[in-house]
């Protein structure tokens, strides 16, 4: 089977959760609560994503966190290399010259063109699609969050 990893699977729910309050600067609490993730995760998952340029990060008393451009300026791939690194089936489809068998191998140009399409899609899903997908909140759900914004 082929995945990403669960990381990268908890970073999307990270990344979806702070879409949702585009003007608000939410904090690591506040996007575990609302991610249903454990503390220690989502603050290693913000930190990949802010060295990637993907949240911005603020300190004091009202910091945290929030999108450091619009949802529909975010793809998938951006996601996925944040924590991931380059995307790629194989080492050879990654970088030319990680394989000591590329030059007499016949499948690496195959394993690049499975590559370059899973990238493709990844690049044309945005933050902003995600987010239309995701579940609604229950109104207990939107009420903690609001009262934990207060």
């Amino acid at each position: 089977m082929l995945r990403v990893s669960r990381l990268t699977d908890y970073a999307t729910v990270v990344m979806t959760c702070i879409a949702v309050h585009p003007a608000d600067v939410l904090s690591t609490a506040q996007i575990a609560e609302e991610a249903r993730l454990e503390l220690p995760t989502v603050s290693k998952v913000l930190k990949l994503l802010g060295h990637a340029g993907l949240v911005e990060s603020f300190r004091g008393v009202n910091g945290g966190y929030r999108l450091a451009r619009p949802a529909e300026a975010i793809s998938l791939a951006d996601i996925v290399e944040a924590i991931e690194g380059a995307i790629g089936m194989t080492e050879c489809s990654v970088a030319q010259g990680q394989c000591e068998r590329q030059s007499q191998c016949g499948v690496s140009e195959s394993w690049r063109s499975v590559s370059g399409a899973i990238g493709s899609v990844l690049r044309a899903m945005t933050l902003a699609q995600m987010l239309a997908d995701r579940p609604a909140a229950s109104a207990k759900d939107a009420t903690t969050v609001a009262q934990a914004n207060a």
